[in-house]
């Protein structure tokens, strides 16, 4: 019997796949990758944020008055805080001044959030709402300084012209505050309108048809389905503007500087004066340390009161 002859060529080994790396590799490369780039915003952070105010806890246990070496004091800074008149007066200012600006801005945001999402969700309408959040907090504050001026300011010629009579908008004690939250108010409104339209957005617009066919009403809607969804936005929109409000600064020193009769001496300002006024940086740091853990306070009970972390869409 013929023995058969084998024709072609021979056929190649088939590679052999090579084993899958192992998951720990993978995990100690994302990791390195991942602390190349945290390097440079830890070095600022560090640089920036933790050594400074690891300084200024320091501080508030000295009395340095810059121009000599501070000396250590304990608790007398925090004790000579308790008795400042002053010191209490300006946090009750700065309390009213969140109270008028977090209420009236929440409140026109919402409104305004829910018309761009019915009405129009135009680009240019959010460009256009978004203009005075891109101007300078300073320049804002001299213009409406000089349109709200008693004698030659525009608005007060407007109120003389349908027969009332002229207000001293930054002169009144009574008004001044108030005047200046409005004006940061308007600033800021379409910056945070935004945030709660964004929010609105990632609604689904299924859930708005099913209570339509149900014959919910559009307040109805608002109330049972756009709030308990847009809780947790809203938190983080309530913490960055409470935060953002008790910093109030430039506004302030601008138009009033303080007055008239302390009536918009912040907190802010007042340590402003007592840092760089009466060179007194170790009780300033004091206030400082203080006004951090009141805003620490301020976020954890409002993220704790609005489940900041829940979300009431199934």
């Amino acid at each position: 019997m013929a023995t058969p002859v084998l024709t072609g060529r021979p056929r190649r080994p088939e590679p052999t796949s090579a084993p899958p790396r192992r998951r720990g590799v993978w995990r100690r490369t994302d990791l390195r990758t991942a602390m190349i780039f945290l390097i440079p915003a830890t070095v600022g952070f560090v640089v920036f944020y933790l050594l400074p105010t690891i300084r200024g806890v320091y501080f508030s246990f000295t009395d340095y008055p810059v121009l000599a070496p501070p000396t250590w004091v304990g608790l007398d800074n925090y004790e000579r805080l308790v008795n400042d008149p002053l010191f209490w007066n300006a946090l009750v200012v700065t309390l009213y001044y969140v109270a008028i600006n977090i209420i009236v801005q929440t409140v026109l945001a919402i409104g305004v959030a829910v018309l761009m999402q019915r009405l129009t969700r135009s680009i240019l309408v959010r460009g256009a709402i978004l203009l005075p959040y891109f101007i300078a907090n300073v320049i804002v504050a001299l213009v409406w300084f000089f349109m709200l001026d008693v004698q030659l300011g525009v608005v007060n010629v407007l109120l003389e012209r349908f027969g009332m009579d002229p207000q001293a908008f930054f002169g009144n004690p009574a008004l001044a505050l108030p005047t200046i939250a409005l004006i940061n108010v308007w600033r800021h409104l379409g910056y945070t309108a935004l945030l709660l339209f964004a929010g609105m957005q990632m609604i689904s617009p299924q859930l708005y048809e099913a209570a339509a066919l149900d014959g919910a009403s559009p307040w109805r809607q608002f109330r049972s389905i756009t709030m308990p969804l847009l809780r947790p936005v809203l938190a983080l929109v309530l913490v960055v503007t409470v935060t953002g409000s008790f910093q109030i600064f430039d506004t302030v020193a601008v138009t009033t500087g303080g007055g008239p009769i302390n009536a918009t001496r912040v907190i802010y300002l007042y340590i402003y004066d007592l840092a760089f006024e009466q060179l007194d940086f170790g009780y300033a740091s004091a206030l400082s340390v203080v006004l951090f853990l009141i805003l620490l306070v301020v976020a954890l009970v409002q993220l704790r009161l609005l489940r900041a972390g829940e979300s009431d869409e199934a």
